[in-house]
C-alpha cells in the first residue's frame, strides 16, 4: 500500500483540508487555516470506555493518565516541560468512544508537538510504580467527580437508559474497578488497542500538510506496519440495549439534581439536524421553552437545559434540572407536561427560527480557534463520516423544515421516560406517576 493524499475541502475563508493515508493505515488529516499563528495537533485513538469489558472498566481513562508518565526518551517532567517551555498546552481526554492526546503550540513549534505527542502515544513504558502512583490520582479524580451531583446524575441517567450496555458505564470506572485493575491488564490493553491503523492524526492552524505528513512519518517510523489494514469504523446497526425506570441516589444534598429523557438517534442519523434545532429551541437557552416555563415563569430552578448526544449506533435526549428537593415533584410535572405538549403540538415557527439561529451561531463561533477546527476534522475522520464545510452544515440546518422538526419530536420523544435523581429522597414514590 502506498501513501495516498487528496484534498477534502476548500472553505470560503481560504482554509484547506487535506487527508493522507500512510502504509499500514495511519490517517493524517489537516486544515490549513490562514491568518493564525498557532497549530493544534492531536492523536485520536478509536478506543473509549464502551470498548472495555466490565472487568476493564476505567482502563481507557487510566491509560490516558499513564501515557504521560514517561517513555524511553522522556521522563514525565520532560514531557510536560518540553511543551510548557514554548508556551504550549498539552493534555488528553477520554470519552465513551475515543481517546485524544493533543497539544496546542505556536506554528514554529509544531515539529516539537508532533514529536512529543507521538512519543507519548507510541512509547509509554507503563511501569509498575507509575501504575500504582496514578491509581491514587484516579481514585482522587473519581472522588472529586462523585462530590459533584450535577455530574453524577448524568452517569446515573446513562446507567438507566443503557442498562446492560457498555454505554451505560462511567468513563472513569469505579473505585472498585480501578483498585482491582492490575498493571499487566492495562499494559495488555495498551499494546493491543493502540495501533496506528486505529488512530487518526489531526492538525489545524498555520501549517503545511506535506510537512506534517513528513514529520508524522518520522515520528511513527518504528510503529507503521505496511501490511496492516485500516481498522473499520465501529459497526452501526447493532442491537440497541435500553433499560427503563427510575434510579434514585439518596444523598443529603442541599439541591436535587434530575435528568429525565429517552433514547435518541445515532450520530449519523439524518434527523440529527432536526434534533439539534429541536433541542436548542426546547431547552438550549434563556429564550427556550423549558427555561421560560421552569425558571422565568415559575422560579423553580436556577439551572435547566435540554441536551442530546449521538454515538455510533445509539443516542440520547434528556433534560437536566437542579432545584430544591421540595420542588422536584412540580418540576417533574412541568417537564412531563412540556414534553407531552411538544410531542402533540410541536414547536412554533418563532421557536424554530430562534433555534436555527442559535445552532447557526454556535456552529460558526465554535470554529473560531484551531483546537475546535482540529476536533471537527478529527471526529469526521475517526467516525468515517463525510466532512462537510461550515457552509454545508449551515445549509443543512437551514433546510430543516418545521414538519421535520415536529416529526422528530413525535418519533423520538413519544416513549417511556427514564429518570435519574440525586437528592435527600429515601422514598421513591414521589417520582412515580
Amino acid at each position: 500500500m502506498r501513501a495516498s493524499t487528496r484534498t477534502l475541502l476548500r472553505e470560503g475563508d481560504g482554509s484547506t483540508v487535506r487527508r493522507t493515508v500512510l502504509p499500514g493505515g495511519l490517517r493524517i488529516i489537516t486544515e490549513q487555516v490562514p491568518g493564525v499563528r498557532s497549530v493544534a495537533f492531536g492523536i485520536w485513538v478509536s478506543v473509549g470506555s464502551r470498548d472495555e469489558t466490565a472487568a476493564q472498566m476505567g482502563s481507557a481513562h487510566y491509560l490516558e493518565h499513564l501515557l504521560f508518565k514517561g517513555t524511553s526518551r522522556r521522563s514525565a517532567l520532560d514531557i510536560s516541560a518540553s511543551i510548557e517551555a514554548v508556551g504550549g498546552d498539552l493534555n488528553a481526554f477520554t470519552t465513551k468512544e475515543y481517546t485524544c492526546y493533543y497539544a496546542r503550540v505556536l506554528d514554529v513549534d509544531l515539529p516539537l508537538a508532533i514529536d512529543v505527542v507521538s512519543d507519548v502515544v507510541n512509547d509509554a513504558l507503563i511501569r509498575h510504580d507509575d501504575v500504582e502512583a496514578e491509581r491514587g490520582v484516579i481514585l482522587e479524580e473519581i472522588a472529586m467527580h462523585d462530590d459533584d451531583p450535577s455530574d453524577v446524575v448524568h452517569d446515573d441517567f446513562a446507567a438507566v437508559l443503557f442498562e446492560g450496555s457498555a454505554l451505560g458505564r462511567p468513563v472513569l470506572g469505579t473505585a472498585e474497578t480501578i483498585e482491582a485493575i492490575p498493571r499487566a491488564a492495562i499494559n495488555r490493553f495498551y499494546r493491543t488497542r493502540y495501533k496506528p491503523q486505529s488512530m487518526v492524526i489531526a492538525a489545524a492552524g498555520n501549517l503545511d500538510h506535506d510537512l506534517v505528513v513528513k514529520q508524522v512519518k518520522k515520528a511513527f517510523a518504528e510503529y507503521l506496519d505496511a501490511g496492516a489494514d485500516v481498522q473499520p469504523a465501529r459497526r452501526r446497526g447493532q442491537k440497541k440495549q435500553h433499560g427503563s425506570g427510575i434510579k434514585v441516589n439518596n444523598r443529603p444534598t442541599e439541591q436535587a439534581h434530575l435528568v429525565i429523557g429517552v433514547p435518541g438517534p445515532a450520530r449519523s442519523d439524518e434527523r440529527r439536524y432536526a434534533l439539534a434545532v429541536l433541542t436548542t429551541a426546547f431547552g438550549g437557552g434563556m429564550s427556550s421553552r423549558l427555561f421560560q416555563e421552569i425558571r422565568e415563569k415559575r422560579g423553580l430552578a436556577y439551572s435547566v437545559y435540554a441536551f442530546s448526544q449521538g454515538f455510533a449506533d445509539d443516542g440520547l435526549f434528556g433534560i437536566y434540572v437542579g432545584c430544591l428537593p421540595n420542588k422536584v415533584k412540580t418540576v417533574l410535572d412541568v417537564c412531563r407536561t412540556e414534553l407531552e405538549s411538544l410531542v402533540a403540538g410541536g414547536l412554533s415557527r418563532d421557536e424554530i427560527d430562534r433555534g436555527k439561529g442559535q445552532v447557526r451561531g454556535s456552529t460558526v463561533l465554535g470554529q473560531e480557534d484551531t483546537g475546535a477546527r482540529m476536533t471537527r476534522i478529527a471526529r469526521s475522520e475517526l467516525h468515517d463520516e463525510p466532512l462537510l464545510s461550515i457552509d454545508q452544515l449551515l445549509a443543512k440546518v437551514d433546510a430543516v423544515t418545521p414538519d421535520e422538526i415536529n416529526a422528530a419530536a413525535s418519533e423520538l420523544l413519544d416513549t417511556e421516560l427514564r429518570l435519574a435523581v440525586i437528592g435527600p429522597f429515601a422514598d421513591e414514590s414521589v417520582f412515580t406517576g
